[in-house]
């Protein structure tokens, strides 16, 4: 009498919970990363603006609140403390990005000072931080 083998199976690596598990983790260090980025500048009406877009983290806020007071990632400081603070910055990190924040009635005259500062220390990049707008479609 003969006895016949069963033809063994294949082991096979299904591959579909693992791409819903990489998916997953991806979307789950998106999200963390996102929530891990601080805000430095002071609370103040930005204008609006279609292009408007997030602050790298590499970034120093300049804020000019609606009393033409200046502060440096919220510490208050007046022309001559600003240069100074902005050139340690930048002897830290030569890339350094200077965003300002200035009120919506702050006087435009107002935050080209604090931009000639800042160019005066030799920061090469600059922005100035507005809301975006919401389109209607």
């Amino acid at each position: 009498m003969r006895i016949q083998r069963r033809s063994m199976k294949k082991a096979r690596i299904e591959i579909i919970p693992m791409i819903d598990t990489i998916f997953f983790l991806l979307v789950f260090f998106m999200i963390s990363t996102l929530s891990m980025s601080r805000f430095k500048g002071m609370a103040v009406n930005l204008p609006k603006a279609v292009s408007g877009q997030q602050a790298p983290a590499e970034s120093v806020a300049i804020t000019i609140d609606k009393t033409n007071r200046v502060f440096l990632d919220k510490q208050p400081v007046d022309q001559t403390g600003l240069a100074d603070l902005l050139r340690a910055q930048l002897a830290k990190n030569p890339d350094l990005l200077v965003v300002i924040n200035a009120d919506d009635g702050v006087e435009h005259g107002r935050v080209v000072e604090v931009m000639d500062i800042a160019r005066s220390v030799n920061v090469i990049k600059m922005a100035i931080a507005v809301k975006p707008k919401e389109s209607r479609k």
